[in-house]
């Protein structure tokens, strides 16, 4: 069994109420990290991490490194002893009042960035809503002009019709015509081939 090392971690920043934690817990569970992960009354972030040295390299680059809208400002490592009772990687959960909290802070942090987020883009809605309203003049009158070519399209494709129609019957009287033509051909060839099979024999 390889060596287990371990560090003690304290995280400053914006890294309450906005998701650290989870994000903590899903990089130990994947390395393979021991050990905790718990929310402190000064707004800070204490980890406990336990693993193997490479693996506990990638663990600290990756918490290090979260996605926005975590924000670190301050990371203190120092090292711990391991703790060989330590089987898995939690989150060290506060009192019920305090998980609301962080869960109801975490909700209000993301509808306050898509409301800014929205909020400009609101003037750009309004710019398209006027453009859109400048082409419904443009619409009905295209709208109009279809409308029309459809009509001649209608009585135009009644004369085509009738052309086709003509041309077809005439095709096809003329393919009867050729079949029988070639029916009787074919009977002729077939008497002469009797007949010279007749005579040879």
């Amino acid at each position: 069994m390889n060596e287990q090392m371990a560090y003690r971690i304290r995280v400053e920043g914006r890294v309450q109420r906005i998701g650290y934690r989870r994000f903590v817990l899903d990089n130990a569970q994947e390395l393979g990290i021991k050990g905790y992960v718990r929310n402190e009354k000064n707004g800070s972030v204490t980890i406990f991490a336990q693993g193997e040295e490479k693996n506990l390299n990638q663990f600290l680059d990756a918490i290090k490194a979260p996605p926005l809208p975590i924000s670190i400002k301050s990371f203190l490592r120092e090292d711990a002893r391991p703790d060989p009772k330590m089987k898995y990687f939690e989150i060290k959960f506060g009192s019920i009042e305090e998980e609301l909290q962080e869960g109801f802070g975490a909700m209000e942090k993301e509808f306050k960035d898509y409301r800014g987020e929205f909020k400009d883009f609101r003037q750009e809605f309004k710019d398209y809503r006027s453009e859109f309203k400048d082409y419904r003049e443009e619409f009905r009158n295209f709208a109009d002009r279809t409308d029309k070519n459809f009509k001649i399209l209608d009585e135009k494709y009644g004369e085509i019709s009738s052309k086709l129609t003509q041309i077809l019957e005439t095709l096809q009287k003329e393919s009867i015509e050729t079949r029988k033509e070639l029916t009787r051909a074919i009977d002729t060839l077939s008497e002469l081939v009797k007949k010279l099979i007749k005579s040879s024999g």
